[in-house]
């Protein structure tokens, strides 16, 4: 995973020096300079890459996981004109170098994004129907003067895009890279992709799944669904640096790590995963997260953080995240601080669970869902809504210190098969409200039956959903709104919609975390591309994106 930036000239001409904070700047000295701010993405190498006549720029900032020696970027073709920086993993190269290979005998590509390359070339934009993985990337072909753009289709990947004063187009992996120079700026939507000269370019989208629009009526197969999530994180485990995996002690983070150990030890019997876990001392998730390092034999570290450790970070958090959302953010500053922990090991990429909650309505107010229809429409608007709320987050969070964070239930193939399961088999709650048998049925209960037997301890396999930033400490999200109150007055509350138009908080602690996202990210453009995650209000849940705000959790506020 990495940072890429590019720049195009609104005319395809060669772009005069830009005065920057009083200073003059060459092309590639202003490309330089804006990718420098998104430079920890790829702490082991930067190439840039200036294409003079043209007006075009490429920056890309490695952090060097697949092909450590030799997938040095931008790429090239092997006639020179095509170029092409990426940020991300190509899961299925292996398989696509085999096929290439009948085609070009001896084709040996130097890293796994090399392929889009050749897939390019014979196929075009329909490239992107042949490979899986988490990806944004730019590729520029100088004889044509097309460009492609495209981003995986969750988002997995950030990628925004913005024009300058001068018309000229730019897209980078990061908004901070962005927001000084580019008035007009939007996110690159998920799932799209953009072909065409600078004049033409507009995403449109190119990953269609039937469920987004069709109720599904696939009854659900435990074994099978079983094999596709053991597919899903056997394609993630292809590294040439030494990895690891978050474990938080809860079903999803444990069941990517008891499989990945198990996949592992077909090569290597004594095989031991590094696994990392965070909270405050007395946390949820420690005492679950040693059950299962016990169950799977695995080298597991426990990082410990006071509230006083998260509040300090609160504003380098905001920078690295692009974000002012109350849920994202305190998700954020527990990962945050583990990120760095995990880095300083030596492991350079993480395994981790995010994306479950999405695909099998694991969130607690799922309870709430009034029908099989609504619950499926919102578990696909939580899919939609991932690049702005938990992906973002567990990207750029990780990213922030040169850490690839990888999400199994996130891979295509398994997030197809998994919602285009009946909702009925999958919706929590008590059965009889729909027409069931009278019984009581726990959130993600088709995954946990799925994995029943030897895969994790029944403590954990059959454990709660906590929201993330609940699971480490309740203290912290308990801190979180008085340490905003001491920021912000009244006053300024009552005002909160004429200062802030767009997205205005409602609460002390969503206005402080604006004051500092509007100081770092000034601008109407910045503050768009921001959205709000929060339980269905229409569904008669509260506000408070915390689980514990929940009827259905078992430590719900006024129940302790």
């Amino acid at each position: 995973m990495c940072g890429i930036l590019a720049i195009f000239s609104a005319e395809g001409h060669p772009i005069e020096a830009q005065s920057v904070q009083g200073s003059e700047h060459s092309l590639r000295e202003l490309a330089y300079r804006q990718s420098g701010k998104q430079r920890h993405r790829g702490p082991d190498d930067t190439g840039t890459e200036v294409i003079a006549d043209q007006g075009v720029a490429l920056v890309h900032e490695r952090l060097a996981v697949i092909g450590v020696e030799t997938g040095h970027q931008p790429l090239h073709s092997k006639d020179g004109n095509i170029s092409l920086i990426v940020n991300g993993e190509i899961y299925n190269y292996l398989e696509l170098t085999k096929q290439i290979s009948k085609r070009l005998p001896g084709y040996q590509p130097k890293s796994d994004s090399n392929v889009i390359i050749e897939l390019y070339e014979q196929h075009g934009q329909q490239l992107l129907q042949h490979i899986t993985g988490m990806f944004s990337f730019v590729l520029y072909d100088r004889r044509t003067r097309q460009l492609l753009v495209a981003r995986d289709p969750f988002g997995i990947i950030p990628l925004y895009m913005g024009k300058d004063a001068r018309g000229n187009l730019w897209i980078a992996s990061e908004m901070k890279c962005l927001v000084e120079l580019c008035p007009q700026l939007q996110i690159f939507p998920p799932g799209h992709v953009a072909a065409g000269t600078v004049t033409q370019l507009k995403p449109v989208r190119y990953y269609q799944p039937t469920w987004r629009q069709v109720i599904p009526t696939l009854k659900v197969n435990l074994e099978e669904l079983r094999r596709q999530v053991e597919l899903a994180v056997r394609s993630h485990l292809q590294c040439d640096v030494p990895f690891g995996a978050l474990l938080s002690g809860g079903v999803d983070s444990s069941l990517i790590a008891s499989i990945a150990t198990k996949i592992m030890r077909e090569r290597d019997p004594n095989y031991k995963l590094r696994t990392f876990s965070v909270g405050m001392t007395g946390s949820p998730d420690f005492e679950h997260a040693r059950m299962v390092a016990k169950h799977i034999g695995s080298q597991h570290t426990e990082i410990t953080f006071s509230v006083e450790d998260c509040l300090d970070g609160v504003r380098d958090l905001i920078y690295h995240l692009e974000s002012y959302d109350i849920a994202t953010v305190r998700c954020s500053l527990p990962m945050f601080y583990l990120s760095r922990h995990v880095k300083s090991t030596g492991i350079k990429m993480i395994l981790s669970g995010e994306g479950a909650d999405e695909i099998f309505g694991g969130y607690l107010y799922f309870h709430k869902a009034p029908n099989f229809e609504q619950f499926h429409r919102e578990m696909v608007t939580r899919c939609e809504q991932l690049h702005v709320s938990d992906i973002l987050r567990a990207n750029k969070v990780t990213m922030s210190k040169g850490l690839e964070l990888r999400v199994p239930f996130l891979d295509t193939t398994l997030v197809d098969y998994v919602m285009n399961i009946r909702p009925q088999d999958k919706i929590p709650g008590r059965l009889n409200e729909f027409g069931g048998e009278c019984k009581w049925r726990m959130e993600k209960f088709v995954l946990r039956q799925a994995f029943s037997g030897d895969y994790l301890p029944d403590a954990v396999l059959w454990r709660q959903k906590e929201q993330f930033s609940d699971g480490v400490g309740y203290a912290l999200i308990d801190a979180l709104p008085e340490f905003s109150a001491r920021h912000v007055s009244d006053a300024q509350l009552l005002l909160a919609e004429k200062r802030f138009p767009i997205n205005p908080p409602k609460t002390k602690e969503g206005y402080y975390y604006r004051c500092i996202f509007e100081e770092q990210f000034p601008g109407d453009a910045a503050a768009r591309t921001v959205e709000k995650w929060a339980p269905r209000l229409d569904w008669g849940c509260p506000e408070d994106p915390s689980g514990r705000a929940q009827a259905a959790h078992e430590k719900a506020y006024g129940k302790c």
